[in-house]
């Protein structure tokens, strides 16, 4: 049974981890949120679940208008070949959310397995807010860009923090 929203917000208290959450609508891509981002501060993102020719699987977390090349970033984060989308199924049985709500904080879901490998762009990691949803589109969690790191390794994964977004590239990150 994948984590709730309370498990979550349990986990983070129980690492000493401050987060803020406000509720909304339901939102399913980039684009739906933009009013969001004039009301929450920090920094929005988007986040791509892929997987490589040999099905290793990737969590690309990025700022939300971050470019992205996917014809090539499988260069950057050591996946074999060109990657493509995870589907659905895939996406539900590894980090146990749904299209339209993926997010880092899905990374509680995979700490036995460990089957996914988070990249987080050097970009986005520059800001101190990051606002991502807390397991489910309907609310956005802001969480200091260190805590994210932390969170990270205590679900027991290493994330790779690197200039995946032509914006880190551009900035020599």
């Amino acid at each position: 049974m994948p984590a709730s929203r309370d498990d979550l917000m349990s986990f983070f208290a129980e690492l000493g981890i401050d987060v803020s959450t406000v509720d909304h609508q339901p939102v399913f891509t980039v684009a739906e949120s933009g009013e969001l981002h004039d009301q929450i501060p920090g920094g929005h993102t988007k986040n791509l679940f892929v997987k490589d020719k040999k099905g290793r699987l990737f969590l690309i977390v990025a700022l939300h208008d971050a470019e992205i090349d996917l014809k090539k970033v499988h260069q950057i984060i050591g996946a074999q070949g060109r990657v493509s989308f995870g589907n659905a199924d895939l996406l539900m049985e590894v980090l146990g959310v749904e299209p339209g709500s993926v997010t880092p904080f899905s990374l509680i879901n995979d700490r036995e397995a460990l089957r996914v490998t988070p990249v987080f762009d050097a970009a986005m990691m520059q800001h101190e807010i990051l606002n991502y949803h807390p397991l489910k589109n309907d609310a956005s969690t802001a969480i200091r860009a260190g805590d994210l790191l932390k969170f990270a390794r205590a679900c027991g994964h290493d994330p790779q923090v690197l200039a995946v977004s032509e914006e880190a590239k551009a900035a020599g990150l």
